[in-house]
């Protein structure tokens, strides 16, 4: 039942439970990966974000430049090309690893083309907004799963936090801020009050704050 509940966190996470649960699929680490992977029905899948991320490009596709779209049409034409079975030929780690690289070959073409307009700070605060609300739900959900029968410093407790760590690309940090093992309050307070973590609450926050100031235009507040 723990190994259930654990395999299911990703679905409490992006609040997919509900719809996977009414797919009438049964829950198996290859079905849940699936879904979140190549599943178009999922709306929080790979394969949909993609879909929508390209989608909105060609609508836009005179306010963005051409690397721009040229990364967004060439990462969908590559994803096509992937089904169950190169899936599992590939690995997810593969797969995934491809997905941040394809996500980082974007921003990186999005900070060093896009002129500095109202298109690019709106970009950015998708960014913020999105990292903002990722971080919240990883440490909410994820946290909240852990089997609270566990003692504090076990194997299993660490790579449980470790692994929040890494989905936030925050593990490093950890290590060269407190230099010391894992403990839960440490990584809540640089999850949610470090400054100079790209991903922490406050960093984004911050960030979505100096962006909103920088769009032109009336606030709604008048």
């Amino acid at each position: 039942k723990v190994a259930r509940e654990r395999m299911m966190v990703p679905l409490d996470i992006t609040g997919m439970r509900e719809v996977f649960d009414a797919s009438g699929v049964r829950a198996t680490p290859d079905e849940v990966t699936l879904f979140f992977t190549l599943n178009p029905n999922n709306p929080s899948s790979i394969y949909s974000c993609l879909r929508l991320a390209r989608e909105n490009g060609h609508v836009v596709r005179g306010k963005i430049t051409s690397e721009m779209w040229e990364s967004l049409n060439a990462t969908w034409l590559e994803i096509q090309a992937v089904n169950r079975d190169k899936l599992k030929r590939m690995g997810l780690s593969r797969f995934l690893d491809w997905v941040k690289e394809r996500s980082h070959l974007f921003r990186g073409a999005t900070f060093g083309t896009l002129q500095r307009n109202d298109a690019f700070h709106f970009v950015r605060l998708g960014t913020f907004l999105e990292r903002a609300d990722n971080t919240a739900r990883l440490l909410l959900v994820k946290a909240s799963a852990f089997d609270g029968n566990q003692e504090e410093g076990s194997a299993s407790d660490y790579y449980q936090w470790a692994a929040l760590l890494r989905s936030l690309s925050a593990f490093e940090s950890y290590r060269d801020i407190y230099r010391d093992s894992i403990v839960p309050a440490q990584v809540a307070e640089m999850l949610l009050l470090r400054s100079d973590l790209p991903r922490s609450l406050l960093a984004c926050m911050s960030e979505i704050t100096q962006t909103l100031a920088a769009i032109e235009g009336s606030t709604g507040l008048d």
